[in-house]
């Protein structure tokens, strides 16, 4: 763990890990309602493995917390902190990774949303990714600043399906994917809810994105990869292509 410190004064810890070779860019990751635990540990180290430097600010400090001893202890521990602050964290986060080039978010249920707000706030941010953001189907203001991709589980109420229509409807500047039968928390493979197939999908989607935004490498043809990726590629052919891609 090191210590960062906020715009305002506020001194907190970070879960960093590095690649042994020289950095494709930087992927900071945004915490669930758990905090920055050894599944959040896991995902930095996995994308330190692949090139990137990693970085997972623990925003619960805020709150006074690191760690929640569940979901329901964690939901609360958000509640008291401020999206504002937590948003100055995430920045510092960005501030200290971004010397090894272009940086991503990719953030888990509750940091799946403030990967998504931080998306048009934040500065030196090259693209956001956010799995099960609960609560995000509600949040149809503001186009994307920056390429956005979103992991939706069909079998979450927290994001019912019929919201994901609407919301992909409302936003087609968004990529957003939905996985039937997977639940929240589909993509730690420790969790209750882990579900290998929907995991290997959001997994491919995210590290292509990842790919596009953060390292820039040529575009490749990836079925469904999303409005943002294939514009780089082909111009609009039909005008629904303006909807992003289609639900799984």
């Amino acid at each position: 763990m090191i210590e960062l410190t906020s715009q305002d004064g506020h001194h907190f810890s970070a879960y960093r890990a590095d690649p042994t070779e020289t950095p494709k860019g930087a992927v900071v990751v945004l915490q669930d309602y758990s905090g920055v635990s050894p599944h959040i540990q896991k995902e930095v180290d996995a994308f330190a493995a692949r090139g990137y430097v990693a970085i997972a600010p623990s925003l619960f400090q805020r709150g006074q917390k690191t760690e929640a001893a569940n979901a329901e202890e964690g939901v609360e521990i958000a509640k008291a902190v401020p999206v504002e602050t937590a948003l100055l964290d995430v920045q510092a986060a960005v501030d200290s990774v971004k010397s090894a080039g272009k940086v991503a978010l990719v953030g888990y249920s509750w940091g799946g949303y403030i990967a998504y707000v931080s998306a048009n706030n934040l500065n030196d941010v090259a693209c956001a990714i956010g799995y099960y953001a609960a609560g995000l189907t509600d949040e149809h203001s503001e186009k994307r600043k920056i390429p956005t991709l979103l992991h939706f589980p069909e079998d979450d109420p927290a994001t019912p399906l019929e919201g994901i229509k609407q919301f992909r409807a409302t936003r087609p500047d968004v990529s957003a994917f939905s996985y039937p039968n997977a639940k929240d928390g589909f993509n730690f493979n420790t969790a209750d809810n882990f579900d290998a197939e929907s995991a290997e999908r959001a997994k491919e989607r995210t590290l292509f994105w990842i790919s596009q935004f953060v390292e820039g490498q040529p575009p490749i043809a990836l079925k469904n990869a999303g409005m943002y990726a294939q514009a780089k590629t082909e111009k609009k052919k039909k005008k629904n292509d303006d909807m992003g891609p289609p639900m799984d």
